[in-house]
């Protein structure tokens, strides 16, 4: 079974900038739609950014400006660039990949998560 590998968290200082990275864990056919979430203890998982139908972008309101999603298609890795980061900003981060398997199937998959801290 596929699954998504995030990496890139780690401790930042205020204002300053993190890329996060996604890619499945074997091989694929193609990434059909690709998703940001993060989530803080005793909160629920909530949605930064993602792909949705007909390429598109979305971003959740407290992070528009700042964040980007992008992807490399040929690499089938999703990214998530992070600047002016806030203590606000302080979760795990977990990809979410709907794609085509070798195979055909359509799946999807969850990461393991990667947690960004933003503290001076």
């Amino acid at each position: 079974q596929v699954q998504a590998v995030e990496s890139g968290g780690g401790l930042v200082q205020p204002g300053g900038s993190l890329r996060l990275s996604c890619a499945p864990s074997g091989s694929i056919f193609s990434i059909n739609a690709a998703n940001w979430y993060r989530q803080v203890p005793g909160k629920e998982r909530e949605l930064v950014a993602g792909y949705i139908s007909g390429g598109k972008t979305v971003y959740a309101d407290s992070v528009k400006g700042r964040f980007t999603i992008s992807r490399d298609n040929v690499k089938s890795t999703v990214f998530l660039q992070m600047n002016n980061l806030k203590p606000e900003d302080t979760a795990t981060y977990y990809c979410h990949l709907n794609y085509y398997s070798d195979h055909g199937e359509a799946l999807s998959t969850w990461g393991q998560g990667t947690l960004v801290t933003v503290s001076s």
